[in-house]
């Protein structure tokens, strides 16, 4: 490797998605020079939302991906129910960013500046202590070194800039936050509201909790119901690194963003113990650049913090860098997903307007106290769900042909809807990530990835496949079709969490109660490789959190010369 040059700041954030978005936000908010490294394009807010609006016509294949295609440079990625013509540009390219699979595991990836907060669903739960003494209380897991009380202030504090619409329910085992109004339900989703309500003490019903704003904030517009998030929201309506965090951080003139930075590793000096900078090799020249910083946040999405931090080895760290527990790599984790759909006749005088970019959310009533506890499973799931009328499309599957047909489909269909349970996974060691013999045309070592779902997992899942029917059914439903329970392929839910896990004792974790690495006082972790266990809540929020938490505890060490020395 020859090094072109050095260039020297305050902070380095490695990764520009949710985590890396905060991170830059809060360190140069806080004074710090900051350079945030980005292995995808750059893309600029607005401008480079290419397809937002676009009708079907207006795309060369009406929205679909050219099957061959699809397969040959996207494999991995057209399997999410995001992937379409309209977003596709927002993905990697699977051909030419291999990583190798144990068992079936499927990375989703984004691939510019602000990641996959382009993509994500948006939905926001904190989690509480029933979640954060999950571990010490059944003993799968270590315990989280931290509980809902260290971590809630925090939650005010990202909502409060972020924008959360909801509902407060005051449940214990879902904290309410700092809401914004909350979207409505329409009238189908009502109905189902309330005959779960009636029908099943403890389950509760409501509007998902969403980082959309309804309501003005800081400039941003309220969502004006386009309904097409993932293309790019110009309005700024829906959060996302690109358009909210990181355009805060570059207006305090502390920002040095650079994409197409393949983070090779980190920079580790053996005498003073501190990692003192980062190796990058870059995406389109291949040359290899190192820059220095006193801080350094590692916030490259799960995996990909992984990847790094394995292959970052020196004499101390021969497994990679602040591995000194062996942890690192093991206790992947992400939520297993069942999904449903069911047609329900009447309510065919109501409609809506627009396509609310939200759906209902059915928080966990399995093992939250004594009455609900399971004897076949621990942990528990909640439920995504929405309601809408059939569209034109469903005329691909209907009978008919000719001007009768066309004429019935300019009318809406019947009503239908969709229900998913999302479901806790355990931390198991034997689920990893670690790094094969193999390089890509960077030089970076593939990834390897060996991970599956444990029985209890199954157990849950049928579980979930009972609830889902009687739900259906007690509110009258017909034409129920519930996916495989035994089918299921971790990493679709995209919520993959683990491998640098948070704990107290620094022998079988890798980070402390403020996502800093026990071996290495100067690097912190505060994406999703950070989890100790999965709850079975959408996990961005906590991400956040934790995030803003962890700068602010590095700048008030650094300030007192606790971190390098």
């Amino acid at each position: 490797m020859i090094t072109l040059k050095r260039e020297s700041y305050d902070a380095i954030v490695i990764g520009s998605g949710m985590s890396g978005g905060w991170a830059a936000k809060e360190l140069c908010e806080k004074g710090l020079k900051t350079l945030v490294l980005e292995r995808g394009r750059g893309v600029e807010h607005g401008t480079d939302y290419i397809t937002e609006h676009k009708q079907p016509w207006e795309l060369p294949h009406r929205g679909q991906t050219p099957p061959a295609l699809a397969e040959r440079d996207y494999a991995v990625q057209k399997e999410v129910y995001l992937f379409d013509e309209s977003t596709r540009h927002f993905f990697i390219n699977d051909r030419l960013n291999p990583y190798k699979q144990k068992k079936p595991f499927s990375w989703i990836r984004g691939n510019q500046v602000g990641g996959r907060s382009l993509l994500w669903a948006r939905q926001c739960y904190r989690w509480s202590d029933l979640d954060f003494e999950a571990n010490a209380r059944d003993g799968h897991g270590v315990d989280w070194p931290i509980r809902y009380t260290d971590i809630a202030p925090w939650y005010d504090y990202v909502e409060s800039f972020v924008g959360i619409s909801g509902e407060a329910l005051g449940l214990p085992q879902l904290p309410d936050g700092k809401f914004q109004k909350p979207m409505e339900m329409n009238v189908v989703e009502r109905h189902l509201k309330g005959r779960i309500e009636n029908s099943f003490p403890g389950r509760r019903m409501t509007i998902g909790r969403c980082a959309v704003l309804t309501e003005e904030l800081n400039g941003r517009a309220p969502c004006h119901y386009c309904g097409e998030c993932e293309r790019g929201c110009s309005t700024r309506s829906y959060f996302s690194s690109l358009s909210v965090t990181l355009p805060a951080a570059m207006a305090t003139g502390n920002l040095t963003l650079r994409p197409h930075s393949n983070v090779h590793s980190i920079i580790y000096d053996e005498e003073r113990d501190r990692a003192t900078g980062v190796r990058v090799v870059d995406y389109e020249s291949k040359e290899v650049l190192e820059f220095d910083g006193q801080i350094i946040f590692m916030c490259a999405s799960c995996i990909g913090t992984t990847q790094i931090m394995m292959n970052s080895k020196s004499l101390r760290f021969p497994d990679g860098i602040a591995n000194s527990s062996g942890a690192l790599g093991h206790y992947l984790m992400d939520h297993h997903e069942l999904t449903s759909s069911a047609v329900i006749d009447g309510f065919e005088d109501d409609y809506y307007e627009g396509k609310r970019p939200n759906g209902v959310y059915i928080p966990r009533f399995r093992n939250v106290d004594e009455q609900s506890s399971r004897n076949d499973y621990v942990r528990g799931f909640g439920f995504q769900a929405g309601a809408f009328r059939m569209g034109w499309g469903r005329g691909a599957s209907e009978p008919g042909f000719g001007i009768d047909l066309k004429e019935k489909l300019r009318s809406p269909g019947p009503w239908a809807m969709w229900m998913s349970g999302f479901g806790e996974a355990l931390p198991v060691f034997e689920n990893q990530v670690s790094l094969s013999e193999e390089r890509d045309e960077w030089g970076l070592p593939i990834v390897e990835i060996d991970c599956a779902y444990t029985p209890n997992a199954y157990a849950m899942r049928e579980d979930i496949a009972v609830c889902i029917r009687e739900m259906y059914e007690a509110a009258g439903f017909h034409s129920i079709e519930i996916g495989d329970i035994p089918n299921v392929v971790p990493g679709i839910a995209i919520h993959e969490m683990g491998t640098a896990r948070m704990g107290r004792d620094p022998k079988t974790s890798v980070l402390n109660a403020f996502n800093q690495c026990h071996d290495v006082p100067n690097l912190f972790v505060t994406d999703g490789a950070c989890m100790t266990s999965s709850a079975c809540q959408n996990p961005s929020i906590t991400y956040m959190a934790l995030t803003a938490r962890a700068v602010d505890f590095a700048v008030t060490a650094m300030k007192r010369g606790d971190l390098y020395s």
